[in-house]
């Protein structure tokens, strides 16, 4: 059983030829809203793409924008212990571009309002999810209440901010991009080089885009490629990749196999619109899965050279 602890938000999204520039105007096409916010969509992800029993620990205004992400946890069977605060419902604006990028700006609203105090029982549980944003400090609290409880903390460190050192220390599993793993560490020549700077943390894993991923664990390192699709829309895919890895984790699979069906989850994302309304079933992952050849050779020699690995 898995506690997801994050945001939830309303996003709202249009699609556009390219993203704007600063200061530039471009005349979009199509306006949708979907149920957004890092920690719904891998919660949604853990129950829907995962299969595991999943709860959610969110905070959200007493607005109509809560309402549609009510629904979707719902009908995605993540049982939600909702927090309400006079703040609105977290929102975020969507820009979609005709090449399946985004770029995305959000308002924390009633995000900011989870506290250390709003934590429920941990007894049962077997993996903490949480994200950054809700504020760091609450972050921490919940990791270190895990810790004590026996509980694994994952922290997918998105959006990228500085982590305190108490925090660092409380995680059992990092999940990063190659972005967030650069601000973290610092500059350096390879994937593995940046993972090694982090060996504190037990498990650190860098998606790595259209390659595929890189992990680490315990010294020991593990690379999965992509799985190849058309993209309609790259929101949530990274989400979804956390969701059902934490999932497969929870489940008692290994590293790798939990790395393999967390690409092919978020692949299948990257092929539908909307963040939640993205994210497959966990058996639209098996049947894909079930149908991809293994990689060959100078595939996983290309990959393990991109992370600096030797072959």
């Amino acid at each position: 059983m898995l506690l997801v602890a994050g945001s939830a938000n309303l996003d709202f999204v249009v699609r556009a030829h390219h993203i704007p520039a600063p200061g530039e105007t471009v005349l979009g096409r199509g306006f949708e809203t979907f149920p957004g916010g890092k920690g719904a969509n891998q919660a949604i992800a853990c129950a829907r793409a995962g299969g595991a029993t999943t709860h959610m620990l969110a905070a959200m205004g007493t607005d109509a924008f809560s309402v549609p992400i009510e629904t979707s946890l719902r009908e995605a069977h993540v049982h939600l212990h909702r927090v309400q605060t006079d703040q609105p419902t977290g929102t975020a604006f969507i820009c979609v571009s005709d090449d399946a990028e985004n770029a995305i700006t959000v308002a924390p609203g009633a995000n900011t309002s989870l506290q250390a105090q709003h934590l429920p029982d941990l007894k049962g549980f077997s993996h903490l999810l949480m994200q950054l944003e809700i504020p760091i400090a609450t972050v921490t609290a919940y990791a270190r209440a895990a810790r004590r409880q026996g509980v694994t903390v994952v922290l997918n460190a998105a959006p990228m901010q500085a982590l305190p050192t108490e925090l660092l220390g409380l995680i059992d599993i990092l999940v990063v991009n190659e972005g967030e793993l650069a601000s973290l560490v610092g500059a350096s020549a390879t994937v593995a080089q940046g993972l090694e700077r982090i060996a504190q943390i037990p498990t650190v894993v860098v998606t790595l885009g259209a390659r595929g991923c890189c992990a680490r664990r315990q010294g020991a390192f593990h690379v999965q490629e992509a799985f190849p699709v058309a993209p309609v829309d790259t929101t949530a895919a990274g989400d979804t990749f956390c969701g059902a890895l934490v999932a497969a984790l929870s489940q008692g699979a290994d590293l790798p196999h939990a790395l393999a069906r967390a690409c092919a989850a978020g692949a299948l994302a990257c092929t539908r619109m909307g963040a939640q309304s993205s994210i497959p079933l966990q058996t639209e992952v098996s049947h894909f899965l079930a149908q991809q050849k293994p990689a060959d050779a100078a595939t996983m020699r290309d990959l393990r050279a991109y992370c600096g690995l030797p072959e």
